[in-house]
């Protein structure tokens, strides 16, 4: 199960873009991947498709291991580890392990 969502704040904890933090843009949970907004950036070099259309290199996110992110925390602001909670009508949530603050789901 992977805890991180989509619009979620995470921060790199390793790899070439450790310290950087960022909106998730995209979850991949059967290959345990997300895309992280400004990081990871790669060059794609496109072809022109239609006549209008401009071809050249763009520069987009790659996707990075879920282990390699961290989720931020919007009440205390530090990268922590995710809990699960329940409401009173049974409903399970996320719950932050630094200040037990409920997050949202997406």
């Amino acid at each position: 199960m992977i805890n991180i969502v989509k619009n979620d704040t995470v921060k790199v904890i390793s790899g070439n873009h450790k310290g950087k933090i960022g909106r998730v843009l995209k979850v991949f949970p059967k290959t345990r991947r997300v895309i992280v907004e400004k990081v990871a950036m790669v060059k794609r070099h496109t072809r022109p498709r239609s006549q209008r259309d401009q071809g050249g290199i763009i520069e987009k996110e790659a996707a990075i291991h879920v282990s390699n992110v961290m989720l931020v925390c919007p009440k205390c602001s530090k990268p922590t580890r995710t809990g699960v909670g329940q409401l009173s009508d049974g409903k399970k949530v996320r719950i932050c392990k630094q200040c037990s603050e409920m997050l949202a789901n997406e």
